[in-house]
């Protein structure tokens, strides 16, 4: 299983989406506040966060509080400004993925704790904007399963 973490998510849908993957991949959500939205029922339900029951998912003050109830993991920063190809990375089950806000990224006092060698990238069309946060977990997510072999998984039902 791995760890996904959502540093500072600001829209709603994309963490749907991503509730939504964690369920099919084996995946755990990690949320760092201050959250772009509220996670009470009516404003999930109407983000369609309808996942949110089946995911296995927890919310964090910090990322100093999620980094604790982790203890000593291996973390990569998936980042544009990541020094290495997600592909070159070599996952490993219990790896935690490290993402930024939609809007800003991650800053820059939070991505210098993670080594230049675990800061990766999804590589893309030169002068394209980046991808969406939700795609973005759902590439790297998926290249980490399949490296491992795609562990538990099963058809489609």
């Amino acid at each position: 299983m791995f760890d996904i973490v959502l540093f500072r998510p600001e829209i709603p849908p994309n963490t749907g989406n991503i509730m939504r993957l964690c369920v099919n991949a084996p995946a755990r959500l990690h949320l760092i506040g201050p959250l772009g939205f509220r996670l009470d029922e009516r404003s999930l339900r109407r983000a369609g966060m309808d996942y949110r029951e089946h995911a296995d998912y927890r919310r964090h003050r910090s990322l100093d509080d999620c980094r604790d109830e982790l203890g000593p993991r291996r973390w990569v920063a998936l980042t544009t400004r990541g020094t290495r190809p997600l592909d070159q990375w070599p996952f490993q089950p219990g790896d935690v993925l490290l993402f930024g806000s939609e809007s800003a990224g991650l800053p820059d006092e939070e991505l210098a704790r993670v080594p230049a060698g675990q800061r990766l990238f999804i590589p893309q069309r030169a002068g394209a904007r980046s991808l969406n946060l939700a795609n973005a977990v759902a590439v790297a997510v998926y290249e980490a399963w399949r490296q491992c072999g795609f562990s538990g998984a099963g058809g489609a039902r």
